[in-house]
C-alpha cells in the first residue's frame, strides 16, 4: 500500500472519558470485527482492565476504511490513560502522526488530558479534538467546547461532537482522521529502522514486539538487532493485528504491526528501543529512548512461608512481560522471606498485587510503599537505599536526598483553597495557578514519599471527586530526613521502619503507634508499642493485658489467701512478658496506607 494511503493515530484521554468505547465503534464501522465477535472494551483483554474500566496494556489494531473510493489503512494504538504509564504513552505517540483527543462532555478537561496533550504537542502530532458523551443529560457541550478551544486554540467547527456509545458522529471522526492527519514519512530504500512502542512475553512464542516501521522494511526470518540493548534475535513471524494476529511476509515503511522473536525476556527489547536488521552501519538509533526506573518500592511476603517459592516464580514470570518491574529478595525477622519489588507508581503496584493474588492464587502481605533515597557518606561515596531498614549508620552520613515530583491538579475554582492547604500539609510548594474557563490548574512541587499513601484519596474527598492529578518525577533534593523505627514489646520490627522529614517525624510516630494499638490484639501481658529516632523514644502506647485473674476455688477464709493467689499469677504474667511472643497481624504492615 502507498504511504499516502496509510494513517497512524492514537486515542488519548483521561481515565473513563470513553477512549475504549470509541475504539469499539471504529472497529464496528470499518467491519474489522464481525458483530457476533464484538464485546465492549474489545481491546482491553485483561479481566482487571474490564473491571476497573481502565486501559493498562496498550493494543494496536489495523482497520481498512474507504473514502471517496480510495482505500485507506488506519492504524490505531489504544494507549493507557494513567500517569504511571506515561513513558509508554509517549512512545506510542512517537509512533503516530496524529492523535484523537477525547474529552467527556459532562466532566470537561482533566489533569491527565492536559498531560497527554502536552506529550502529543511535544512530538508535533496533529490533534483532532472530540467531544464525547453528548447524549448524557449532564453534558455541557458549550462549556467544554470553550475549554478545548482555550487549550488548543482551535475553532469550534474543528471539534467533533459524538457519542461513542450510540455511534452518533463516529463516521465524522474516521473522515477527519483521513483528511486531517498526514500520511507517514520514511525512506523505503534506507536501512531498516523500527520503533518498539510495546513488548510482552508469550509463554508459547517468546517475546512479541509491537513496532512502527520508520525506514526500510522487516521481513519474516530476518536477523534483527536491538540498538540500545545490543540483543540479537530472529523475526520468526511478522504481521499486523485486526485485532487478532494476521501474519504477512513483511512490514513496510510507515506500517504498524508485530514481530514474534526468539528472545526470552522483554529486558532485551525495551519500549522505545530501535529494531534494525543485523545492524547496518548507516542506521542511527531513533531518539527518545530512556531506561524507565521504578520509584515506588514495597515488600511482598507470602502469608504462609510455604508459598515463598511460588511467589518468587510468579514474580519472575510477570517480570518477563514487564521490563519496568525490578525485584530483589528480602528477609525480615518478623515476616520471614519475601521479595522487594519496584514499581512505576501506586496503580502499577495495585495491578501487580491483584494479578499475583488472582492468577497465581497467592495470599500476600504487602508492606507500606516507600520510595528510594540517595545517601551520601562523609567520604563522598554515594549509595541508593530502597527501604528505611537499609539506612546505614547515621554518624557516617553527610546528606540524604529524596525524590521530588512536579505535579498538576485540575479542579473547579471553588475548591482551590482546600487543595492548596492539602499541598502545604504534604510539604509541597505551589508554583503556579492558572484558569481554564471554570477550572483552575494548580502547578506544584512536593516530596514523592508524602504523596505515596493517601494523597489521591484525600484530593478526591476534599474536591467531591472533581479533582484530577498528574505528576512526573523531577529531581532528588537534600532534606533533613530521619529514620523512624517501631518497637513492639521491646523488639524492633524492621518492616515498619519509615523515612520521614524531621519536622513530621514525631506526628508520624504518634499516628502509627496509635494505629498499631488498634490493630494488634491484646495479650495476657502488657505490651508496649514505641516509636524511636536513633536512640530517642518519640511516642509510646501500651496495650493493656487481659485481666485473667482466676480466684476459683477460694471460698471463705482470710483475704490474704486471695492476695497470695493473685501475687503468684502476677509473677507468672511477668515471666510470660519476658518470654511471650506477640503475634503481629498482617494488617499492621499496611497501617500507613490506611491513615484515618
Amino acid at each position: 500500500m502507498k504511504l499516502s494511503q496509510i494513517r497512524n493515530f492514537c486515542i488519548i484521554a483521561h481515565i473513563d472519558h470513553g477512549k475504549s468505547t470509541l475504539a469499539d465503534r471504529m472497529l464496528e464501522m470499518t467491519n474489522t470485527v464481525q458483530k457476533r465477535d464484538m464485546k465492549s472494551q474489545l481491546l482491553d483483554s485483561m479481566d482487571l482492565e474490564r473491571e476497573k474500566g481502565i486501559t493498562i496494556k496498550l493494543a494496536p489494531v489495523r482497520m481498512q476504511y474507504t473514502k471517496s473510493q480510495i482505500d485507506y489503512q488506519l492504524n490505531l494504538i489504544d494507549t493507557p490513560g494513567h500517569v504511571d504509564f506515561s513513558y509508554e504513552v509517549s512512545r506510542s505517540l512517537q509512533a503516530c502522526e496524529g492523535a484523537v483527543l477525547v474529552v467527556d462532555a459532562s466532566q470537561g478537561i482533566q489533569a491527565q488530558t492536559l498531560a497527554n496533550v502536552y506529550l502529543a504537542l511535544a512530538v508535533d502530532l496533529t490533534i483532532i479534538p472530540v467531544l464525547n458523551k453528548i447524549d448524557l443529560p449532564a453534558a455541557d457541550v458549550k462549556r467544554v467546547s470553550a475549554e478545548i478551544i482555550n487549550l488548543l486554540g482551535c475553532k469550534d467547527d474543528d471539534i467533533l461532537k459524538i457519542s461513542a456509545k450510540t455511534g452518533v458522529g463516529v463516521d465524522n471522526v474516521l473522515d477527519a482522521i483521513v483528511d486531517r492527519i498526514p500520511s507517514p514519512t520514511g525512506d523505503k530504500e534506507a536501512s531498516s529502522r523500527a520503533l518498539i512502542f510495546d513488548s510482552y512475553y508469550d509463554e508459547y512464542r517468546g517475546v512479541i514486539l509491537y513496532v512502527r516501521i520508520v525506514d526500510g522494511s522487516i521481513k519474516k526470518n530476518d536477523v534483527i538487532e536491538m540498538m540500545a540493548t545490543d540483543a540479537e534475535g530472529i523475526a520468526l513471524e511478522v504481521g499486523f493485528l485486526e485485532p487478532t494476529m494476521k501474519p504477512s511476509n513483511e512490514l513496510a515503511t510507515g506500517e504498524i504491526g508485530y514481530i514474534v522473536t526468539n528472545l526470552r525476556t522483554t529486558r532485551d527489547a525495551r519500549v522505545g528501543d530501535t529494531v534494525t536488521t543485523k545492524r547496518a552501519h548507516t542506521s542511527l538509533q531513533l531518539p527518545g529512548y530512556k531506561l524507565v526506573k521504578p520509584f515506588v518500592y514495597a515488600g511482598f511476603f507470602p502469608v504462609s512461608n510455604d508459598d515463598y517459592q511460588s511467589l518468587k516464580d510468579a514474580i519472575e514470570k510477570l517480570s518477563l512481560s514487564d521490563s519496568a518491574l525490578q525485584f530483589e529478595l528480602e528477609n525480615s525477622p518478623v515476616l520471614g522471606f519475601g521479595i522487594r519489588i519496584g514499581f512505576l507508581g501506586l496503580l502499577h503496584m495495585d495491578i501487580i498485587r491483584e494479578r499475583l493474588e488472582r492468577e497465581y492464587n497467592l495470599d500476600l502481605i504487602v508492606t507500606n510503599p516507600s520510595t528510594d533515597y540517595q545517601v551520601v557518606f562523609s567520604n563522598g561515596e554515594e549509595i541508593e537505599i530502597k527501604s528505611a531498614s537499609d539506612l546505614p549508620d547515621v554518624s557516617k552520613i553527610k546528606e540524604i536526598r529524596e525524590p521530588w515530583i512536579k505535579g498538576e491538579i485540575v479542579v473547579p475554582k471553588s475548591y482551590i483553597g482546600a487543595v492548596l492547604q492539602l499541598i502545604i500539609n504534604k510539604r509541597g510548594l505551589q508554583n503556579n495557578l492558572s484558569y481554564i474557563d471554570e477550572r483552575a490548574l494548580i502547578s506544584f512541587e512536593a516530596p514523592l514519599a508524602n504523596l505515596l499513601t493517601d494523597f489521591y484519596d484525600q484530593l478526591k474527598s476534599i474536591t467531591s471527586g472533581y479533582g484530577s492529578f498528574n505528576y512526573e518525577l523531577d529531581e532528588y533534593r537534600v532534606e533533613d530526613l530521619v529514620r523512624v523505627d517501631f518497637y513492639v514489646a521491646g523488639n524492633i520490627v524492621d518492616a515498619l521502619s519509615v523515612m520521614a522529614h524531621r519536622s513530621e517525624s514525631v506526628r508520624l510516630g504518634r499516628e502509627v503507634v496509635d494505629k498499631l494499638k488498634d490493630v494488634i490484639p491484646r495479650q495476657n501481658f502488657q505490651v508496649s508499642l514505641q516509636a524511636t529516632i536513633g536512640g530517642k523514644f518519640i511516642a509510646r502506647a501500651d496495650l493493656s493485658a487481659y485481666r485473667k485473674d482466676v480466684t476459683i476455688g477460694l471460698y471463705g477464709g482470710d483475704v490474704s489467701r486471695k492476695k497470695k493467689v493473685l501475687a503468684k499469677q502476677a509473677k507468672g504474667k511477668k515471666r510470660m512478658k519476658r518470654f511471650g511472643k506477640v503475634d503481629i497481624p498482617s494488617e499492621a504492615f499496611t497501617v500507613m496506607l490506611k491513615r484515618d
